[in-house]
């Protein structure tokens, strides 16, 4: 059965499947952008070319959803997914279900911290960015850093997105983004024993204290300045290749944002930002 590992863009994602990735397929926690392949994205390209080759397609590609991760769980194996799709139904079509899905985990950003990532990753500017995460109708093509990945995905706005994977409460573990900065020790245990409910685990403090320090920011972005980073996106114009580890932690909204754009993301997502102590 899967367990996924969702998000809004941006939010830290990458950040976690490394560390999963390290805890799961690496004997002595190290990691390496090789690791990251185990965990692929869903929905993929191979996972929907039994059904149809209408990718772009939102109103085919609903119809398979389900039957991809019928077809992916045909194994029996625990297997981990990324996906940025925002967990919705439309009409009688459900993203996931229980049957396909034993646990989800959830990396979450303060939204106003996306903005930046937005203008850098998307190459839109901040009024584009900020549209964008609160806007129900937000979709993209998929990975513009990798054409398997090139699937429609239906995002929604920030808010929206976090209810639809909030509401799979059943085996739901939340991980914010700030706290990997502040605590990564402490978030670290918190996979860990969240994993430990469905896979035996040997991890001992040295291992953790591997993953802590080769998945640390700078230490990622280092590893993509010397050998390139398969998920980064191109320039549009000089199709050189764009930093994917850009800001970190180091992106604050309170230097990129004034008053205006702050006021209106706030407004538009203040219920959730609320709950997750980001207002």
């Amino acid at each position: 059965m899967i367990i996924w590992i969702a998000s809004y863009p941006k939010s830290g994602n990458t950040w976690v499947r490394a560390i999963i990735s390290s805890l799961i397929y690496s004997n002595d926690g190290v990691f390496n952008f090789e690791l990251l392949k185990k965990i692929q994205q869903f929905p993929n390209r191979k996972h929907f070319e039994n059904f149809t080759q209408k990718f772009q397609d939102i109103n085919e590609l609903k119809k398979f959803w389900v039957a991809a991760q019928n077809w992916i769980n045909l194994s029996g194996e625990i297997k981990f997914f990324k996906t940025h799709h925002i967990n919705c139904k439309i009409g009688e079509h459900p993203f996931t279900n229980n049957n396909n899905t034993l646990g989800t985990i959830y990396v979450v950003r303060d939204p106003r911290n996306l903005v930046n990532s937005f203008v850098n990753h998307y190459q839109i500017d901040k009024k584009a960015a900020k549209n964008f995460i609160t806007s129900k109708a937000s979709a993209t093509g998929g990975s513009a850093g990798n054409k398997e990945n090139n699937v429609f995905t239906i995002l929604g706005s920030w808010d929206d997105h976090y209810k639809s994977w909030k509401k799979m409460n059943n085996n739901l573990l939340i991980i914010k983004y700030e706290n990997l900065i502040l605590n990564p020790y402490e978030e670290i245990h918190r996979i860990i024993r969240f994993l430990e409910k469905f896979i035996n685990l040997n991890n001992d403090d040295n291992k953790i204290k591997n993953i802590i320090e080769s998945t640390s920011f700078q230490k990622m972005k280092k590893m993509e300045l010397e050998k390139g980073f398969d998920e980064a996106t191109s320039n549009k114009e000089t199709l050189n290749k764009i930093n994917f580890f850009n800001l970190g932690g180091e992106n604050k909204w309170q230097k990129y944002l004034n008053d205006d754009e702050v006021n209106y993301i706030t407004n538009k997502l203040s219920t959730e930002m609320k709950e997750l102590g980001y207002v």
